[in-house]
């Protein structure tokens, strides 16, 4: 029998985050929209008046602090709002009124950076010693410092700022698009029944054990978007330019560096990702090779790499029993941990089941009053495993909040997938440890080689597919349809080896990934899965120590750069060796799967 979406309205309550936390109602949003609106018209009074004195540069911070702390609920609660049914005109509305106010903040605040390095360094450090309250800042303005030869003029910053609105375009567009107008159709398994296709419900079809529906779905997800990949290109054609425009405006040379230089994170540290992957290569075709011949198929399809290779053996979770495992995973990280976690799942911060016109996958938003934490959860592994990376993301933004001041708590994006990833980890530790059937261990096994292959291979092949459409870009090069697939075809074949057929749909995977207009994101989830698998092994092998550094880490906001933060929790992600020592517990775990399915 075929499923089907729920409308909103027919979801219970208990499964649905709590938004009225920020506010009550849509009039209260308003009160404060027109609040902040009343700041920035403030904030810009301070123009041509940072260098009177230490008094006035103070009072400026702290008023961009509160319209800061003003902001972030009203971001949350209109993109929330939006993401519960993206066919809501109200909140794209409303959506739209924001983005609108975040692009007349920008502008009004466009003298900050100019005028604060044109102060004298002398006359800086007086306003230091004279007032002690300013020297929460210094780190910031340091920051600013280091960043001078990208620092355009007062007028040049107000014309960035006002382009903001527009460079949102490609991945606003993208996103109602994707989420709102485009449809699937329906796939039929080898019975002939029907099944729904959605973003949701996709990855659970070609998991199925049944290879009709798999091709199936397959089939039915790319033609979909084969109709429209011209469109697509050109909304992709569009956020590199942006991308490509700023960097050249602002003296970088090229986007990479000028993403990267925002999160104080070395251009090496990209580069060295994609080389030690590469370096690694033959563990991915030896998975392969294990794969096509535990399936036991003559030939290996690109619709057969989700599929547990384990039979029988398809393990359907609860939420329920979902968030009772996630949370005895997580004994080893402490009370103080776990209590943040139950509260999570007490007071609906999440929002747990798919709808109609429901923003598709999963997400964490770290908002002041608590986190936030889209699912669209269905009873499988992969779904629970979902719910621990998610709530690892809260709990680091939960941290964050509550440690850091305003101008810290937002930890930059390169450890965002640490604490998430460090989290799944745990869980695939504890699901071993207290699973004795040796079927059941090797599905497990095989759920935490499909992490390494989608988080570490996947995500750096997505990291160099965005390296080359970007350079593209900058060379002068237009991006079409037909070469964006020739580029994505060939980094198939390259990724996955000769043992697989790579067919010829995936070449269009590169028109269904949301992630390649959030200007290069995706290398941090190969960085970060390094990273949590480098942390777990010294929480389960240390304890407690491990445990309160790794706090400290979750804490730190963006205090220090991420390189260094890291380093506090126990893990050199300058090197390649995380890297290289992930990809090599890769290796062992094929030869294991091997072993018990021999």
């Amino acid at each position: 029998m075929m499923e089907t979406v729920k409308e909103r309205s027919e979801v219970s309550e208990e499964f649905k985050w709590a938004v009225t936390d920020i506010y009550k109602n849509d009039d209260c949003w308003n009160d404060d929209y027109n609040a902040v609106k009343a700041m920035t018209e403030k904030l810009a009074s301070f123009r041509g008046r940072l260098s009177e004195s230490a008094e006035t540069m103070l009072e400026y911070f702290k008023l961009n602090d509160d319209l800061g702390i003003k902001l972030d609920s009203l971001v949350n609660y209109a993109h929330r709002r939006r993401d519960e049914d993206n066919r809501n005109s109200v909140y794209q509305e409303m959506c739209g009124r924001l983005s609108a106010l975040i692009s007349d903040i920008a502008e009004a605040g466009a003298f900050e950076v100019p005028e604060i390095l044109s102060i004298d360094e002398n006359v800086l450090e007086g306003f230091f010693e004279k007032n002690k309250d300013l020297g929460l800042y210094r780190l910031y303005i340091s920051r600013l410092q280091k960043r001078k030869e990208h620092t355009l003029s007062e007028a040049e910053e107000r014309i960035m700022a006002l382009a903001g609105q527009m460079q949102e375009a490609p991945d606003t567009i993208y996103s109602v698009f994707s989420d709102a107008e485009l449809d699937f159709e329906d796939a039929t398994d080898s019975k002939g029944e029907k099944h729904q296709v959605t973003h949701g419900t996709y990855i659970p079809l070609v998991k199925s054990s049944d290879r009709v529906l798999r091709e199936s779905a397959f089939h039915s997800m790319y033609a979909s978007y084969d109709k429209y990949k011209n469109t697509i290109a050109s909304m992709l054609a569009a956020q590199t330019k942006q991308l490509s425009f700023n960097a050249k405006a602002r003296r970088y040379e090229s986007s990479l560096h000028a993403s990267l230089d925002r999160t104080d994170v070395p251009v090496s540290v990209y580069r060295n990702l994609i080389d030690a992957v590469h370096k690694n290569m033959e563990y991915m075709y030896k998975y392969v090779r294990l794969r096509k011949k535990l399936l036991g198929v003559d030939e290996l399809h690109m619709y057969d790499l989700y599929t547990p290779v384990v039979s029988d053996c398809d393990m359907k979770i609860s939420f329920e029993e979902a968030k009772k495992n996630v949370y005895n995973a997580l004994e080893p990280m402490g009370d103080e941990y776990r209590s943040i976690l139950m509260e999570g799942f007490n007071n609906r911060w999440i929002d747990v089941y798919e709808n109609k016109g429901k923003t598709s996958g999963a997400y964490s938003a770290g908002a002041k009053v608590h986190p936030f934490v889209l699912l669209n959860h269905k009873d499988t592994l992969n779904c629970e495993f979902t719910l621990a990376h998610e709530m690892g993301h809260a709990i680091h933004s939960y941290y964050s909040n509550k440690t850091q001041p305003q101008v810290y708590s937002d930890y930059v994006i390169f450890v965002a997938e640490v604490a998430s990833t460090c989290n799944e980890a745990l869980l695939m530790e504890y699901l071993l440890k207290t699973t004795t059937d040796k079927k059941q261990k090797a599905y497990l096994i095989n759920y935490f080689l499909e992490q390494f292959r989608t988080t570490l291979y996947r995500q750096t092949m997505f990291a160099e597919f965005e390296l080359k459409i970007n350079e593209m870009t900058e060379n002068g090069e237009g991006l079409t349809a037909d070469n964006l697939s020739a580029i994505y075809y060939d980094l198939n074949k390259l990724y996955f080896g000769d043992d697989i057929v790579i067919d010829r749909d995936i070449s269009l995977e590169w028109a269904r990934i949301p992630h390649f207009y959030y200007d290069y994101y995706v290398y941090q989830y190969a960085t970060g899965y390094s990273a949590a698998i480098a942390l777990s092994r010294k929480i389960l092998k240390e304890g407690k120590p491990a445990v309160d550094n790794y706090i400290k880490f979750l804490s730190g906001g963006c205090s220090a750069s991420p390189i260094e933060l890291l380093k506090t929790a126990g893990v050199d992600m300058s090197s390649p060796d995380p890297v290289n020592s992930a990809l090599e517990i890769f290796g062992e775990l094929i030869d294991e799967l091997d072993s018990l399915t021999d």
